[in-house]
């Protein structure tokens, strides 16, 4: 068990590492919050926006982002006492400057974070298969095809169905944006002296229940409830994405 009580937690990511599925099944336990890209757009029109706020109704910018930050944590909290938040790196220096605005002075990252949601448990969701974490993404961009439900439909579309394209330097560029990203967060998580939980991709797509049990776990919640959890959400990935990685690596020798 835990050291400390957590009252909220982070997982930090990037774009096409299994964060929906480990999102959905920890609001499918009842006990960790609705976690989700609650400050994913780096603006304070998208985060006003998104939570049906109007600026003209605040007398100053700090108080439209303490709405914000309100809304956010009920959305985040549920009907639990566990705030749940994703965090794509894109998002986060924008999230930690306005924050800043709510809660000014000097103080480390982790401490202003604290500050506003309580003690934080941080959670690296990671895809080491840079390869595989690029074709997913270069193909859900051209698809507009990013989440299936496990029983084949649709979950999230961002664009009307169109056929993949083989796209060499695009899934190169993607590896390049997609370890920065990664690199990123690690840098963060020395400059702040933080040991986050480690996930990787391949461990919560091969046992996802394992991997939601030990989450569970290290935030003082009850392991067992993985086990009522199925998993909700199926994998993209086909023949088309194994054929582009073998060309991929035939192209590039590192087969």
């Amino acid at each position: 068990m835990p050291s400390r009580a957590f009252r909220s937690y982070m997982i930090c990511t990037a774009p096409r590492s299994g964060s929906t599925l480990l999102c959905k099944m920890l609001a499918a336990t009842n006990v960790a919050g609705r976690p989700g890209s609650h400050f994913h757009d780096p603006s304070l029109d998208g985060w006003l926006a998104a939570y049906d706020l109007n600026e003209v109704d605040f007398t100053s910018r700090r108080d439209a982002l303490r709405a914000v930050f309100d809304a956010a944590c009920a959305l985040g909290r549920g009907d639990t006492d566990v705030f749940g938040l994703r965090m794509q790196r894109g998002s986060f220096n924008h999230f930690m400057q306005q924050l800043e605005v709510l809660l000014p002075g000097r103080m480390r990252d982790v401490d202003r974070i604290e500050a506003e949601f309580g003690p934080t448990l941080f959670l690296h969701l990671s895809r080491p298969d840079r390869l595989d974490q690029a074709i997913s993404r270069l193909r859900a961009e051209q698809t507009g095809l990013w989440h299936r439900w496990a029983d084949g439909t649709e979950l999230e579309r961002t664009a009307p169905s169109q056929e993949a394209r083989y796209d060499a330097d695009a899934i190169a560029r993607h590896m390049v944006a997609l370890s920065e990203l990664d690199e990123a967060w690690e840098r963060w998580f020395e400059r702040e002296a933080l040991q986050p939980v480690r996930i990787r991709y391949e461990a919560l797509s091969d046992d996802p229940q394992t991997v939601l049990a030990e989450v569970l776990s290290s935030l003082g919640l009850d392991p067992l409830i993985a086990r009522t959890v199925e998993t909700p959400t199926a994998k993209l990935a086909d023949a088309e994405s194994h054929q582009w990685r073998k060309r991929f690596e035939a192209e590039n020798g590192t087969g």
